[in-house]
């Protein structure tokens, strides 16, 4: 999990600025694993610096992202989420209330190109999403 210390010195040691609000976009993240989407975190940091712009928060999960400081999830049609933590992790995505969980878990057993296939691709890596319904939406006393 990223810390605000950690992405204070990754931006120094890029020479980007480090500015109040990248420093507010970290506290966000940090020990985040709700997998905030871009609009969640520029409604957290518009509540503390009301001019922020959403480009700002934008283009600084960007920068998190091309540095490898941050996981940019495609996993929801709508929006793209963010994942401060970088380990190597899956995710599960609940199809009633949205919420993405971590799913740790080695399954590099499993999954295997095709040798046909590995003549034309290098892989550098992968990323499993499970979807289905979470036991908080599948327990029965919900309703």
């Amino acid at each position: 999990m990223q810390t605000v210390e950690k992405l204070t010195d990754t931006l120094k040691n890029n020479r980007l600025k480090i500015t109040p609000q990248r420093l507010m976009i970290f506290k966000v993240l940090e020990n985040n694993t709700s997998h905030p989407s871009a609009e969640e975190i520029f409604k957290k940091v518009k509540k503390v610096y009301p001019s922020v712009s959403f480009t700002t928060i934008y283009k600084t999960l960007e920068t998190l992202r091309d540095l490898g400081e941050i996981k940019e999830l495609t996993i929801d049609k709508d929006r793209k989420h963010y994942d401060p933590d970088i380990s190597v992790h899956h995710h599960f995505i609940c199809s009633e209330c949205r919420e993405i969980y971590d799913i740790h878990g080695d399954f590099t057993a499993n999954i295997r190109l095709d040798d046909s296939l590995r003549k034309d691709f290098s892989v550098s890596g992968f990323q499993i999403s499970f979807f289905g319904v979470c036991s908080k939406c599948s327990s029965s006393d919900r309703f």
